[in-house]
């Protein structure tokens, strides 16, 4: 890893305030995919804000019959949540398949709506990845593409 700053955000606004003006700064939460990107120094962030203090772990009813599930709430309690179960059930078991145990524990929601692609080329780098740095082609691309997501919508990434 790269040497980086660090600070514990105590609120989101101030949060947002530091990464508007720390253009490489990167919020970190439970860190399961970034903490892995910054052991491949894929990710090279200069400085981490970390928002495990703030208080956005909530799963609540809206005034109109939904869920408001909070940034920071675990994919554990999420899953586990009695009404995400009963009613949401295809979201508390695509959860549970997503990850072992130990990752679900620390992985938040919007964790997993920020991380990056899963493609086994961009984690490679020893192969070239648009996503990773941009220009250097696509390895996927004439490679093996079975398990990837959306395949051929881009002529610079196979799965973009």
């Amino acid at each position: 890893m790269k040497p980086f700053t660090f600070e514990r955000a105590t609120t989101p606004s101030a949060a947002a305030a530091t990464a508007a003006r720390v253009p490489s700064a990167k919020f970190i939460a439970g860190g399961t995919n970034l903490l892995d990107l910054m052991k491949l120094q894929i990710e090279t962030p200069a400085h981490i804000i970390d928002l495990t203090r703030l208080d956005l772990g909530r799963i609540e009813d809206t005034s109109d019959g939904g869920l408001r599930i909070g940034a920071l709430v675990t994919n554990t309690n999420l899953a586990a949540n009695g009404r995400v179960r009963r009613e949401y059930g295809v979201l508390s078991r695509a959860v549970v398949a997503g990850a072992s145990g130990q990752l679900r524990n620390k992985a938040t929601t919007a964790g997993n709506l920020l991380q990056r692609t899963r493609c086994p080329y961009f984690y490679d780098t020893n192969q070239p990845c648009n996503k990773r740095q941009p220009g250097s082609g696509c390895a996927a691309i004439g490679g093996v593409s079975r398990q990837l997501a959306v395949i051929g919508s881009s002529d610079v990434c196979i799965g973009h």
